[in-house]
């Protein structure tokens, strides 16, 4: 009988568990490797978080300019315009779809409306005129415009209309409008079909970028997001995180643009030129 019992006792010596300083050594030895893994990996992971977020940020500015840049590349022959109002950047345009050549001749026309070979009148209210070549398409609420120099009496911005006359009608070859008399010729004998305005309104005090567009055509450029027109205006974000943006004309064909984006203490910067039509 007792084998037995001296083989229970082996058996239960044998099943016996960690001691406390060997609990304490793997914890060190546990902690020592996690620092080791921190030290080597944190940094490239924190490199690749970094990375990330300036190419995010570079992406969402260079796409904000580059939308910018095509919508002034279609605006109405010098419509574009920029001003700063309470820190925040405004650039407003109006639109142009497209276009064509109206029918003159050397007297500018006799205003009458009927018949064929219409002619635009420069020297007597006109409602008609022919049109030489493709018609432009047109929907309700456009406008047409007449050799737009920006200048006083040739302004797609005055208001009353100096230049431009609201879309009445079109059959295949003649367009109907509003009566006006047109200031003065286009070289080209071209005119513009154009919408309502749309502005780019950058804030870097909310840390904005948004586009307006629906509303309808004011002398003064809009320059103050909370009053009319462009409350009432639709709009989109365009970009957020901005800290900084301007707009310049530099010239009547050129237009400047820089925008910044900072987020978690790091900042991005790009710069833009759009060329703007000037040729009435």
């Amino acid at each position: 009988m007792h084998p037995p019992r001296k083989m229970k006792s082996s058996l239960r010596s044998s099943q016996g568990g960690f001691t406390l300083a060997e609990m304490i050594m793997v914890m060190v030895i546990t902690a020592i490797i996690g620092g080791m893994v921190a030290l080597f990996i944190g940094g490239p992971v924190q490199g690749y978080v970094d990375s990330t977020r300036r190419a995010g940020m570079a992406g969402v500015a260079d796409t904000a300019l580059l939308r910018i840049t095509r919508d002034l590349r279609l605006a109405l022959p010098n419509s574009a315009r920029v001003t700063t109002s309470g820190g925040s950047a405004y650039l407003e345009f109006i639109p142009a779809k497209g276009g064509g050549r109206y029918r003159a001749d050397a007297a500018g026309g006799s205003g009458s409306c009927g018949g064929a070979g219409d002619e635009l009148s420069f020297v007597a209210a006109d409602t008609c005129f022919e049109v030489i070549g493709t018609m432009p398409a047109f929907v309700a609420g456009e406008e047409v415009a007449v050799h737009n120099t920006g200048a006083v009496g040739h302004s797609a911005y005055e208001v009353p209309a100096s230049n431009r006359a609201a879309w009445i009608s079109n059959t295949a070859a003649k367009v109907t409008v509003a009566s006006v008399t047109f200031p003065s010729p286009s070289p080209g004998n071209s005119f513009q079909v154009i919408s309502t305005p749309v502005s780019y309104v950058c804030d870097p005090a909310n840390g904005t970028l948004k586009r307006y567009w629906g509303y309808p055509i004011q002398a003064a450029q809009p320059a103050n997001v909370a009053a009319a027109p462009l409350v009432t205006a639709a709009s989109a974000l365009l970009a957020s995180h901005v800290s900084a943006c301007s707009f310049v004309r530099a010239r009547p064909g050129l237009v400047t643009m820089q925008l910044t984006l900072t987020e978690s203490g790091e900042s991005i910067s790009l710069y833009g030129a759009a060329h703007v039509s000037n040729v009435p």
